[in-house]
């Protein structure tokens, strides 16, 4: 028999910007309460195309990110800056030995869109 060798772990897998934004989207419509009729309304895009940006199938634009957070009350520095307070969170160490784990290199959240 041949020696098994050991599978190193598949290192976590880094969250996708248009996943994040989304989240931040669907979260503060179910905080207010709303519907995505409500929201796509009033940010005059599609229901379906809304709710592909909440569930990261879309990449939307600038413009269609704005009208969504605008309807929603924020500004679009208010879903960005909340979309990277989330990266921070998921891809930051959280202890010595975290998830993160010995020699991997702490993340600063810093994020590029295209």
């Amino acid at each position: 028999m041949a020696p098994v060798t050991p599978v190193a772990p598949a290192a976590p897998r880094e969250p996708l910007w248009r996943d994040l934004v989304g989240d931040v989207l669907r979260r503060e419509r179910l905080a207010q309460e709303r519907t995505l009729k409500d929201v796509a309304d009033a940010a005059r895009i599609s229901v379906p195309y809304l709710s592909e940006v909440e569930r990261g199938r879309k990449e939307a634009s600038s413009e269609v990110l704005a009208a969504a957070a605008q309807a929603l009350g924020l500004g679009l520095g208010d879903l960005l800056a909340r979309a990277h307070d989330r990266l921070v969170r998921l891809t930051s160490r959280t202890a010595p030995g975290g998830p993160r784990g010995a020699g991997i290199p702490r993340r600063d959240g810093m994020c590029l869109a295209a």
